[in-house]
């Protein structure tokens, strides 16, 4: 470890901190349809859309009518996207001659972007066309987003509203989410990444001859308008195979460290968004400050696990350790432009936000440090989060804790003015149960299942990490693979598509269902009895109901993976 590395990763934490509280506030208005500055640019582009699609988006929805637009819109982009890979040969902008998409794959990559997840069991350069690429994920990567934010918006809208039937509108919060939020910080972004160099151009692929006098191709195309908006999103999908760590999508130190900005930002500022809704900007430094201790963790532990060294490597008695002169460490899979500590926190920011990008293979990551990526996002979200989905499952959290502490004072559970009931504790735990049920059930199937088994590249506890990695990132919906699974057989798209479809959506019907029943109640005045959630002592609670409900639902499968493999590398038994 070195002083460089640790301030790199305070540097970051230092601007994310700093963004949380104006962009916070800007969401807030966004939301709330109140005049911003952007208005008299976008402004007659979001009335044409409403005219073209009559939507009137005053006229609010129920809950179960938000949720309904919400299927049939993301199933009519499941629909799209799959055409659109399956017409690929007779489409513009396919200067290498692509074919069409196999169809488990194009419908296991049409159910990822769909559902903001951004797993890839393709390399993008050598699978889809530029028009694949700009009209089918980057649109995609838009509308997955908007879609997440409109949802926690609407539960946000169910705590802070006192006998409302409505909710929002689906469309409407949708249409604003893309036009005010994410379309403006994706331009300036684009034009960022081309000044460091990032490529956006529709020439095609350039053949090139190496100094030995060999042929060389090499790819490029619309790359920064893809990389801004699957950085911003929490989608992560990479234009090229190696994502990230392709020198035309993650060029520099530079481009390193505001990319994870854009890939934290309005998870974070989706916290104080709540604050300012609800009338109590504490409680969303309280979820903020929640999180930023998980992440701390996290990043402190992978750090330190990367920096020591392969203790293989140490026992072959090779300078392996990190100083001054040599800042090396584990650098297995890992690019020397950013080193331990920038691929390291981009591999804990890539997993804490759902985003799925990677800088580095996580396959060549030690054991633990494995272990650590995986606890990431077994916490359902709660580390940040893609937009939206990270602050609705944290509230989920913030449900079951004020229940837990209901019980242990025998009151009824309150949670910044509404009451908890049994309605909102089964749907909240249906949410919470259905992610684990599909992350361990596949991964139990995959695992002695022939087409599951004939996919890992290692045998051995580090090939079971491998599966459960997969499914764990696609029903966390996010999307990173530790890279050394063979995914693209009939067997894994359809699994993992399933386990895709049920990390997002019997998610989000949960969660609409618990702002509807919320916004019909009466707001509850604070009384002695309260549970004041607004205090350190909540903030304490919360992370033990995080880490205790983690711990009990997935610790016997991590003790099957990473932490038995780490023992065997300590003991000197790992072949």
């Amino acid at each position: 470890m070195t002083t460089f590395g640790w301030l790199e990763i305070i540097v970051f934490a230092a601007m994310i901190g700093l963004l949380t509280r104006p962009l916070g506030g800007y969401l807030t208005r966004v939301y709330a349809g109140e005049p911003i500055i952007l208005q008299s640019l976008f402004g007659p582009i979001e009335a044409a859309i409403y005219r073209c699609a009559g939507i009137d988006p005053k006229r609010e929805q129920s809950w179960y009518q938000y949720a309904i637009s919400i299927l049939i819109f993301h199933a009519l982009g499941i629909f799209a996207l799959y055409l659109l890979q399956r017409a690929q040969p007779i489409l513009p902008l396919n200067s290498e001659h692509l074919p069409a998409v196999a169809p488990d794959l194009a419908l296991n990559t049409a159910i990822s972007f769909v559902t903001n997840t951004s797993w890839q069991s393709y390399g993008g350069e050598t699978t889809l066309s530029y028009t694949s690429q700009m009209l089918g994920i980057t649109v995609q990567s838009f509308l997955s987003a908007a879609s997440g934010m409109a949802v926690v918006i609407a539960l946000i809208r169910g705590f802070a509203r006192r006998r409302a039937d409505a909710i929002g509108n689906f469309w409407g919060d949708l249409t604003r989410g893309v036009l005010y939020v994410l379309l403006p910080i994706c331009i300036a972004a684009t034009l960022f990444l081309v000044a460091e160099g990032v490529p956006q151009t529709l020439s095609p692929s350039v053949a090139a001859t190496t100094l030995d006098g060999g042929a060389q191709i090499i790819a490029r195309g619309p790359v920064a308008t893809q990389e801004a908006i699957k950085l911003l999103s929490g989608d992560g999908g990479g234009f090229f195979n190696a994502n990230s760590s392709h020198p035309f999508e993650n060029p520099t130190p530079l481009t390193n460290i505001i990319e994870l900005v854009l890939i934290f930002a309005l998870g974070a500022a989706l916290t104080n968004c709540f604050g300012c809704m609800i009338g109590s900007e504490r409680e969303g430094w309280v979820l903020l400050s929640v999180m930023a201790v998980l992440f701390g963790l996290g990043v402190a532990g992978l750090y330190s696990l990367e920096a020591s060294g392969n203790p293989v490597l140490g026992a072959l008695s090779v300078d392996h350790t990190t100083s001054g002169l040599q800042p090396v460490g584990n650098m297995e899979g890992k690019e020397v432009r950013f080193g331990i500590a920038g691929s390291a926190l981009f591999a804990e920011v890539s997993t804490a936000s759902s985003d799925g990008a990677v800088n580095a293979m996580h396959d060549s990551f030690l054991p633990l440090s494995g272990g650590i990526l995986l606890g990431n996002m077994m916490v359902d979200e709660v580390i940040i989060g893609a937009p939206g989905s990270g602050l609705y499952s944290m509230l989920l959290f913030c449900i079951v804790s004020v229940f837990l502490a209901g019980l242990m004072i025998g009151r009824t559970p309150e949670y910044v003015g509404k009451k908890v009931g049994s309605f909102e504790i089964k749907m909240t735990l249906l949410a919470l149960i259905c992610v684990p049920a599909a992350t361990l059930g596949l991964t139990a199937i995959a695992s002695v299942a022939e087409a599951g088994l004939a996919g890992i590249a290692n045998a051995g506890p580090h090939g079971f990490s491998e599966i459960l990695y997969a499914y764990t990132s696609a029903a966390a919906t996010n999307g990173s693979a530790f890279a050394g699974l063979n995914a693209n057989s009939a067997f894994y798209n359809l699994t993992l598509g399933l386990a895709m479809l049920v990390g997002r959506f019997l998610v989000i019907i949960p969660v609409l269902a618990i702002a509807g029943s919320l916004g019909a109640q009466q707001i509850v005045p604070h009384t002695a009895g309260t549970l004041p959630t607004d205090r350190m002592l909540f903030v304490c609670f919360l992370l033990g109901v995080i880490v205790i409900v983690g711990g009990l639902t997935y610790l016997p499968a991590l003790a099957l993976g990473p932490i038995i493999e780490h023992f065997q590398i300590a003991a000197g038994t790992l072949n």
